[in-house]
């Protein structure tokens, strides 16, 4: 049987919620402390723990058939890669930004600057549609102490509370990009390994709307229940169960998490009672 090659961070802050993820899709994985690969047992998956850099280039040499990277990677070093899907986790973007003291104004305020970074490309291509010039030093790691050092004027790279810049003096200027995992594959997949993928990209599917949706049970009476149906996104159809009370029926449905509030505001105004909420653990459509 074919075994699926998976490469996640070796370390980082993709690492953990990259193996959570795998272990919400029902895959056990073996994992000594220290190791370069590891097996799962309860799914043809092999899971390569490399360096972030790295990945891209052993995805288009096939030496792996998956990886779980940064859509910002991606974007730098493989643009070639196709994105199987978008996992919604280390959401993150890549963002040019200046000392506090700077008067910055607008992008027109790098032209001539010299600007440090760990993304020559993606920086790159936003200065070229700006139409700025600018001098890019390429740096790998702690981005953030070129201004302070005299290296550069700006720097670019990966944001995401913004506590590491406001630590060096920094303030954020510009959005090049907005970031999250992905789960990219290989271009040189076979038919059996392809499958295998499928499999897989459906049992992420399924932890994902799980994880974004609620489950929801409340009391309607049956004289305002046409109306309370009318609020309901539903799935395709809420289920409708009579009560002990023949004037009364509980409600079943899904709200994904964005409607959420909103949507409960409006059944209890509409006369919806008693409302439960639930945790999905997965969701299969």
């Amino acid at each position: 049987m074919n075994t699926l090659k998976i490469a996640i961070q070796k370390s980082g802050r993709l690492h953990d919620e990259s193996l959570k993820i795998l272990q919400d899709c029902g895959i056990s994985i073996n994992n000594g402390k220290g190791q370069l690969k590891a097996k799962a047992s309860s799914f043809p998956l092999e899971i390569f723990y490399l360096r972030n850099g790295d990945i891209p280039k052993y995805l288009r040499d096939g030496v792996v058939d998956l990886a779980i990277i940064g859509e910002n990677l991606c974007i730098e070093k493989g643009e070639d890669l196709p994105i199987v899907q978008k996992l919604g986790f280390s959401k993150c973007r890549v963002s040019i930004a200046v000392p506090k003291t700077m008067d910055y104004q607008n992008i027109k305020d790098l032209d001539g600057k010299e600007i440090a970074t760990s993304y020559p490309n993606t920086l790159k291509r936003f200065l070229n549609q700006k139409n700025i010039k600018a001098d890019i030093h390429l740096i790998n790691g702690s981005v953030e102490i070129a201004p302070n050092i005299g290296l550069s004027q700006a720097i670019c790279d990966i944001v995401s509370s913004g506590s590491t810049l406001f630590k060096n003096n920094l303030k954020e200027v510009e959005t090049i990009l907005e970031s999250e995992a992905v789960l990219v594959s290989s271009p040189q997949l076979n038919k059996e390994k392809q499958s295998l993928l499928d499999q897989l990209s459906f049992r992420i599917s399924s932890v994902l709307r799980a994880e974004n949706s609620k489950y929801v049970l409340l009391n309607a009476p049956n004289d305002k229940l046409d109306d309370i149906i009318k609020i309901l996104p539903g799935m395709k159809s809420p289920t409708i169960m009579p009560l002990a009370d023949k004037n009364w029926s509980s409600v079943h449905t899904v709200i994904h998490q964005d409607q959420f509030w909103e949507i409960i505001d409006e059944l209890k105004t509409a006369g919806a009672e008693s409302i439960l909420i639930n945790s999905i653990d997965k969701m299969i459509l």
